[in-house]
């Protein structure tokens, strides 16, 4: 096994050669023929769908939001999310870009789809078309994903419409018109939803070796050869589904739901089928939110598997790097990532109230104490412990060490330190430094409970279920039961009384449970919200806590929507920019 996946990462790196792309090359290059007779050659060019997967590692754009800041600074450490949000966005600096990377993913699946019928997959006939469906249903899949992302960071209004990006199905030769227009943004949901739908029908909801031969197959052991569980971690029935759950969200939304035909039902029912073979309300894993730091569960990993908490996920690697960037300057590290003052704000209380209700019980002199336990395993605050020998990390502005705020390059800038994605029981000691398993995770079930909250709280109210049998209400209480919140949840019941009130403590909710994964700069801009918002922290001299701004935002509204790359719009006058940019 191990030198037939070796064999494929090497045909992978053997085909993404930029002139081979569209036609190969005259010299030693090996042709598209070559494929026919070559599984392993012809499932390279279909690797290329996964190599190119922008969610292998944490991008970290929460420091172009409201919820981070970097003390990354200057030529060698600049980060450029940090660059965006002080207003240095152009569509010629756009570290949020997909195109030509996605473009590239998508030139290769489509290749795939056009010669995969050619392929020799089996010496047997029926193992053989097996084999063709199940690779073919990946690639639909991966070119699903690939259209969100796209829509995701392009999608915008131009000339009065709202536009998507160019819908390729076919490869693109050298005789191609590549000056192709951009279709809309409705046409571009409906292209995803089909190839969704193809993945459904070739894939199983999950690989796995089954005992009972599923209906429309002959031979039980030719289906667990085919789709058995040496296959986990490849496109899945059930990550086709999550994709689908994830578009439509974003087609629902207030920023682009004018002009497309996908309703917030579309959306709760589409993330409905996934949960419902999770078990509905009872499915959401019981240490789902501290999925990164489950330590027992992330070394009993393997053949694939995933925890309870994760449908999609990279390898476990044996790494420090996530520690070394972002632990405190005390335990070794660079301090990259600090949360912000506003983030530490929307965790509530324990009993669930926000701070700024008279009922939370908030103490402003005492911020820290009886606060939501989220709050702690997210975020580093003046006094509390860190890293394997329970460091006392002091953030104050008075502090004594390294970790207190701007101290040196590598110390806080906010008064806070990252805890979330580390795990505590690495040591960077020079002596010591250690390593410890880790993954990151693609998707997991707590982003799509939270997506059906959020669709059906507007569908159908805060305890409507539509025909799923769970609410809004009930997959939010779950969620802040497991937190930790005090029972019974008083202030969840009165904001179920009221769909905009209950929007807005779903919305509160997904910022704290997917906080640092990457979600709140596209949230901001889906939901409509003010990107200017800026970035405050807490200057603690002699106990006394004082709201600091660390940073401003700069932000044009037209930037809700980002832009298509400069270069590809002076290439092809077809392919209109969107307004603003």
């Amino acid at each position: 096994m191990k030198s037939k996946l070796l064999l494929l990462l090497f045909l992978v790196v053997a085909i993404t050669g930029c002139d081979d792309l569209i036609e190969p090359a005259i010299e030693n290059n090996r042709s598209l023929d070559d494929m026919y007779d070559e599984a392993e050659y012809a499932q390279g060019i279909l690797l290329n769908g996964y190599t190119r997967l922008p969610n292998n590692g944490y991008s970290f754009d929460d420091v172009a939001t409201d919820d981070a800041v970097s003390n990354a600074v200057g030529t060698v450490n600049s980060n450029n999310y940090r660059e965006v949000a002080t207003g240095q966005w152009t569509a010629q600096n756009n570290p949020f870009d997909q195109w030509r990377n996605a473009r590239a993913a998508i030139q290769y699946i489509n290749i795939f789809l056009a010669e995969a019928d050619k392929v020799t997959w089996s010496t047997d006939e029926q193992i053989s078309q097996m084999f063709n469906d199940r690779l073919k249903g990946e690639a639909y899949g991966l070119r699903a994903l690939y259209m969100y992302y796209l829509l995701r960071t392009s999608a915008g209004w131009a000339n009065g419409e709202l536009l998507g990006v160019p819908i390729l199905l076919e490869p693109e030769e050298t005789g191609s018109d590549f000056n192709q227009p951009r279709a809309t943004f409705e046409q571009c949901m409906q292209q995803l939803y089909q190839d969704v739908a193809q993945a459904e029908i070739l894939l199983p909801l999950d690989y796995e070796t089954v005992e009972t031969l599923p209906e429309g197959y002959s031979n039980l052991a030719d289906y667990n050869r085919v789709f058995g569980e040496y296959a986990k971690q490849r496109m899945t029935g059930r990550i086709a589904k999550t994709i689908r759950a994830q578009a439509a969200l974003l087609a629902a939304s207030p920023a682009y739901a004018q002009g497309n035909t996908t309703t917030w039902a579309d959306v709760a029912n589409y993330a409905a089928e996934v949960l419902v073979e999770n078990g509905g309300v009872a499915g959401i894993a019981e240490n789902g939110h501290t999925w990164y730091k489950n330590t027992s569960i992330i070394s009993g990993i393997g053949g694939g598997n995933n925890p309870p908490e994760i449908i999609w996920r990279t390898d476990v690697v044996e790494t420090n790097d996530l520690e070394r960037r972002n632990f405190p300057p005390t335990l070794f590290g660079e301090g990259e990532i600090n949360p912000t003052q506003n983030l530490v704000d929307a965790f509530p209380m324990a009993n669930g109230y926000p701070i700024d209700d008279p009922a939370s019980g908030f103490d402003p002199s005492n911020p820290y104490a009886n606060r939501d336990p989220r709050l702690n395993h997210y975020v580093v605050v003046n006094q509390s412990t860190a890293g394997a020998n329970n460091v006392t990390i002091t953030t104050a502005a008075d502090g004594t060490t390294n970790d207190a705020l701007n101290a040196v390059e590598t110390s806080t800038r906010t008064g806070y330190y990252l805890r979330k994605l580390l795990r505590q029981d690495v040591n960077l000691d020079p002596v010591v430094n250690n390593t410890q398993q880790h993954y990151t995770s693609r998707m997991r079930y707590t982003q799509l409970y939270l997506i059906y909250a959020e669709a059906a709280n507007e569908a159908w109210g805060p305890k409507g279920t539509g025909a799923h049998g769970f609410s809004a209400y009930d997959v939010i209480s779950r969620i802040r039961e497991r937190a930790g919140i005090t029972q019974p949840d008083a202030y969840l019941e009165a904001m179920a009384q009221d769909p905009a009130s209950m929007r807005d403590l779903i919305r509160n909710e997904r910022r704290l449970e997917l906080c640092f994964e990457g979600f709140r700069f596209w949230d901001i801009r889906r939901w409509g919200n003010d990107l200017t918002t800026p970035a405050s922290g807490v200057s603690i001299t002699n106990n006394t806590h004082q709201t600091i701004t660390v940073e401003n935002r700069v932000f044009e509204d037209y930037m809700q929507y980002g832009p298509i790359p400069f270069s590809e719009v002076l290439k092809y006058d077809k392919l209109i920019q969107n307004q603003g940019w």
